[in-house]
């Protein structure tokens, strides 16, 4: 079975949800591609896309928010001859020469652009393959109502259905499988072992304060303030790549326990010692957090999308969320020292989460390709 998965690098999100489907794929034995959609078209306007997310996203985030509005309040496009249709047609009809070369039975798009692309194959009947796009955020991005023809569609939870019909996607192409995300956040250590493994004190409630893969934040002034918030609680603080921030966290003096790490690879691990995590709303972070059972304290979303994926966990009980009025140590001092608030938030959790969601996806893929047997 050959499956092509067609991603798009804006941060590391689609990229990362593009790698968990292709290595369980593979241990399938299927054979699996994947593919920079933007990068293969021109590296040039690949980094560009890549990059002007990044600014835009962390510098820009009020004009950001207002096109990502704009966005959201569009409607389909229905003329053939506008600058945005000719243009998705021709990157599209450069695709169509790779996808032909390759001739897969399956194509997934991780990214909205890669589905728009594949869309237009789709609706002009020049592929054969079976198509699947895939939300990679709790809410559907703008321009998903451009995918509308291809054959699945796969979403978060089952409470996006009524937005996928607004969209126009018929009810049999949605699948609610949750967002791909790494196997290892399926299996959980047991709590207590997994603070006794890290140096921790099992019998103490521990949070988890994660900034991102880029350590986005003032880190070192919020664990300044986690510190000082009454109750005996520990820390563990996860940097990233911001080796600034893990070198002056590391010279500084707390009075509660506290661990500070740079970029690791074991951040399941460490989720598994937490009893809350702090941390911005990205559909992977807040996906693999949801796995563990884990309430979060949404802060510093980015504009767009992480809007929406805060307003979709704070309306299904899944999170709490910082505010110019609501302080992160408001929020912090509530949840140490409720435990009904954090087993409430538990159990809205294990409604939504799918620790799941990359064997669920695959094992339908596989599916495919053994229906497609009985046919011929």
């Amino acid at each position: 079975m050959k499956v092509l998965i067609l991603s798009v690098t804006a941060g590391q999100g689609h990229n990362s949800t593009a790698k968990a489907i292709s290595d369980y794929l593979t241990g399938y034995g299927a054979d699996v591609r994947v593919l920079d959609t933007m990068r293969y078209i021109n590296r040039l306007l690949g980094k560009t896309v890549d990059l002007g997310y990044l600014f835009v996203s962390s510098r820009a985030k009020l004009a950001y928010k207002g096109a990502y509005r704009l966005a959201e309040m569009r409607k389909k496009t229905t003329m053939d001859t506008s600058p945005g249709a000719l243009t998705i047609k021709f990157i599209a009809s450069k695709l169509q020469k790779y996808i032909s070369a390759y001739n897969p039975d399956v194509i997934i798009c991780t990214h909205v652009f890669a589905g728009m692309f594949i869309n237009v194959l789709k609706e002009s009947e020049k592929l054969k393959a079976k198509t699947i796009g895939i939300l990679t955020d709790f809410a559907f991005h703008p321009y998903w109502e451009e995918g509308d023809n291809l054959d699945y569609i796969v979403v978060p939870s089952e409470n996006l259905y009524f937005k996928a019909c607004q969209k126009g996607f018929d009810k049999s192409q949605i699948l609610p499988f949750g967002i791909p995300i790494n196997p290892k956040f399926e299996y959980s250590m047991p709590k207590d072992a997994a603070k006794r493994h890290f140096g921790l004190d099992s019998d103490k409630k521990t949070l988890l304060l994660m900034g991102g893969s880029m350590g986005y934040g003032n880190i070192a002034k919020t664990l300044k303030k986690l510190d000082d918030i009454e109750g005996d609680f520990q820390i563990i603080n996860i940097c990233g790549n911001n080796k600034r921030s893990k070198k002056t966290i590391d010279e500084m003096i707390f009075k509660k326990k506290v661990l500070n790490f740079g970029f690791v690879d074991y951040v399941d691990e460490l989720m598994d010692a937490a009893d809350v995590i702090v941390t911005k709303p990205g559909g992977l972070t807040s996906s693999e957090a949801m796995a563990k059972g884990l309430p979060m304290v949404i802060v510093n979303p980015i504009p767009g999308q992480e809007d929406r994926n805060t307003e979709f966990l704070l309306n299904n009980g899944c999170a709490m969320a910082v505010s110019p009025t609501y302080e992160l140590e408001e929020i912090i001092y509530t949840l140490m020292n409720n435990e009904k608030r954090l087993e409430i938030m538990r159990e809205s959790i294990a409604d939504i989460a799918r620790p799941d969601s990359t064997k669920r996806l695959c094992n339908f893929v596989m599916g495919i390709e053994k229906k497609k047997s009985l046919v011929n």
